[in-house]
């Protein structure tokens, strides 16, 4: 998608940007130039990917190249605020757009400066600002707890929620699942897709959620479509997905995916959970509190 209002570059302005990117890739330096004379939009991936990485340590690198948008620009990439502030800056200049440091504050991943740059480029309306949620929030918010909790840290938007969880080893389950060969089990990791869906209900706003959900009121209802494509090992950091499809009470139905780096771990189709708004009567069948695996 070219922009019209691109001019022709000249030699002096080509030298500037070649000069402020001198550390970055060929790659990325030539996709900006291309940019700048034609306005594509789609190379701007490419740009924003060779500007971070030049900020990054050398030993840090390969974690972009290997990596995919859930990829955390503070705790995966070991960026600190200023730097984010110095990758901004670098943007600018070689995009040729102004960004207020406001704008920054919601910028947690690869994939959230990618969207960013791109709402800006063409004029769009910013995306919905994402809930970031630690693991102490987390502890709170669930009805979960260790030695069951499998999220680490989570992100939530209307149309999705993602969270992250280390495979550590010595989970009480390893020991035997397997002896002497510890493999992460499937049905853990749709628990944990559960949990990343009940997090959604109790946490988001929604006109679909109009009242606050109990989180002492979810349980598990049923999943369709289960496929596992890779096993999971201690060391393993699994990224976890869910997208909401329907949502009307006292039903809710998710999608979920998870991923090993750039690895697909595990799909499922539909995750079904029962729910209750707080304060009303109980109408929901129970398994057993908070279950949702």
């Amino acid at each position: 998608m070219a922009d019209s209002t691109v001019k022709n570059l000249t030699p002096e302005e080509e030298e500037l940007i070649k000069d402020s990117l001198k550390r970055c890739s060929p790659e990325s330096i030539e996709a900006a130039l291309s940019y700048r004379r034609t306005g594509n939009t789609d190379l701007i991936p490419v740009v924003i990917l060779g500007i971070i990485e030049r900020f990054l340590e050398p030993d840090i690198r390969p974690r972009l190249k290997n990596g995919a948008d859930e990829l955390r620009i503070f705790e995966d990439l070991g960026v600190d605020s200023l730097t984010l502030v110095e990758v901004i800056m670098l943007v600018e200049e070689t995009l040729d757009i102004s960004i207020d440091n406001n704008e920054l504050r919601d910028l947690r991943t690869v994939g959230d400066v990618k969207i960013f740059i791109d709402c800006k480029l063409k004029g769009l309306p910013l995306p919905e600002k994402a809930l970031h949620i630690p693991i102490e929030e987390i502890y709170q918010d669930l009805p979960h707890g260790p030695p069951f909790l499998f999220l680490q840290d989570a992100t939530l938007r209307q149309s999705e929620a993602r969270g992250t969880y280390r495979i550590a080893g010595d989970e009480f389950f390893l020991e035997g699942h397997f002896k002497g060969n510890p493999v992460f089990p499937a049905s853990i990791m749709l628990e944990a897709l559960g949990q990343l869906a009940v997090l959604y209900l109790v946490k988001t706003k929604s006109e679909s959620l109009p009242k606050q959900v109990d989180k002492d009121k979810v349980f598990f209802s049923s999943c369709d479509g289960i496929r596992c494509t890779r096993f999971c090992k201690p060391g393993d950091k699994l990224t976890l997905s869910i997208k909401p499809k329907r949502i009307r009470h006292p039903l809710a139905s998710f999608e979920g995916h998870i991923m090993a780096g750039t690895e697909k771990v595990a799909f499922a189709e539909e995750i079904s959970l029962i729910f209750d708004f707080c304060g009303e009567a109980e109408s929901v069948a129970q398994e057993g509190p908070g279950s949702a695996g």
